[in-house]
């Protein structure tokens, strides 16, 4: 069975568990026995997925994986959000990025050429339109159209807001006393999660992957 009848197969089964914790399914991969399930939140909402989102759609994802099999051999699933830079690969994911700040490589192409950076304008199945970054050289650039197809690799840029005025005192401690709590509540949550091996009797091994958040084995 080839991986993408493999990842249809997933698909098929994640995108109602996603859509129903009102969610949406932003990107699935199949790589390196590494399945990742990477879910977000609907264009336009306020905040992004948080934790208790991923590992409530963890369980539920590892559950009907155990149950329809759909994946051969052995792999480890991963369930993560996109994070604040995140990798663009479809078309529908640059379409919902429109008015981000994009960096762009391309294929085929030397030197200054082979990156673009700036705002994504415009996006539909076969191109896009991102207006570089101005330059005392070319203060107005015009937008550069980019093939889909003539992309090796694009994600989102964030920008920092502008810096907080002079003598604005107390933010930096606030901002600890944020941190702190979330670390806190973060703590909490492992605690009543458990070891996520207790859940799934079907996987007695876990493995250690540089590139990924821990997962099950299936």
């Amino acid at each position: 069975m080839s991986d993408n009848s493999t990842l249809e197969r997933v698909r098929s089964l994640v995108t109602p568990i996603v859509t129903d914790l009102t969610l949406d399914l932003y990107d699935l991969e199949f790589r390196g026995g590494t399945l990742r399930v990477t879910i977000d939140t609907h264009p336009g909402s306020p905040g992004g997925v948080d934790l208790e989102q991923i590992a409530l759609a963890t369980r539920l994802i590892s559950r009907e994986l155990d149950h329809h099999d759909p994946v051969p051999g052995r792999y480890t699933l991963e369930v993560t959000s996109p994070g604040l830079e995140r990798s663009l690969r479809t078309a529908a994911h640059f379409q919902r990025e429109i008015g981000k700040t994009v960096n762009v490589r391309l294929r085929g192409a030397g030197g200054d050429a082979r990156r673009v950076q700036g705002v994504l304008v415009s996006a539909d199945e076969h191109q896009i339109g991102v207006r570089p970054e101005p330059t005392k050289a070319d203060p107005a650039p015009e937008v550069r159209i980019v093939a889909l197809d003539s992309i090796d690799r694009a994600r989102t840029v964030f920008v920092w807001g502008p810096a907080p005025k002079p003598g604005s005192g107390g933010g930096k401690a606030r901002r600890a006393a944020a941190g702190g709590e979330v670390a806190g509540d973060a703590g909490d949550l492992a605690d009543e999660l458990g070891d996520p091996a207790d859940d799934h009797d079907d996987h007695d091994d876990l493995e250690d992957d540089d590139e990924s958040l821990d997962g099950w084995e299936e």
